[in-house]
């Protein structure tokens, strides 16, 4: 499972995750890419899941056809305060998520 933690997430954010194999969307040097070409992207990567904060993206894209699981990080703001107290249930639902799959985590 290689996850790819988008760009309007605080890169810190990935320690929360050590235990998985994550890159950022800066490392891989698609800063600044539109959603569909970063999932085609991904999708060549092999990259599986995108931890995002774009609470749009499943309206703008389909994921069903670009065969990429998505979770959404949902708090008051993108900052690192806020999402550390979601990444318990991120952990959790990333051993269950399917390809196509869009999972909110956090505040509705």
């Amino acid at each position: 499972m290689r996850i790819l933690l988008d760009e309007c997430a605080p890169r810190p954010l990935r320690r929360e995750l050590k235990d998985y194999e994550i890159r950022t969307v800066a490392e891989m040097g698609w800063s600044g890419k539109k959603n569909g070409e970063l999932l085609k992207l991904m999708t060549e990567a092999s990259f599986t899941i995108l931890l995002t904060t774009d609470q749009n993206l499943r309206y703008q894209q389909n994921l069903q056809q670009a065969g990429v699981a998505v979770i959404v990080l949902v708090a008051p703001s993108n900052r690192l305060p806020d999402l550390i107290p979601l990444m318990p249930e991120v952990r959790s639902v990333l051993s269950a998520i399917a390809p196509g799959e869009v999972i909110e985590i956090g505040e509705k």
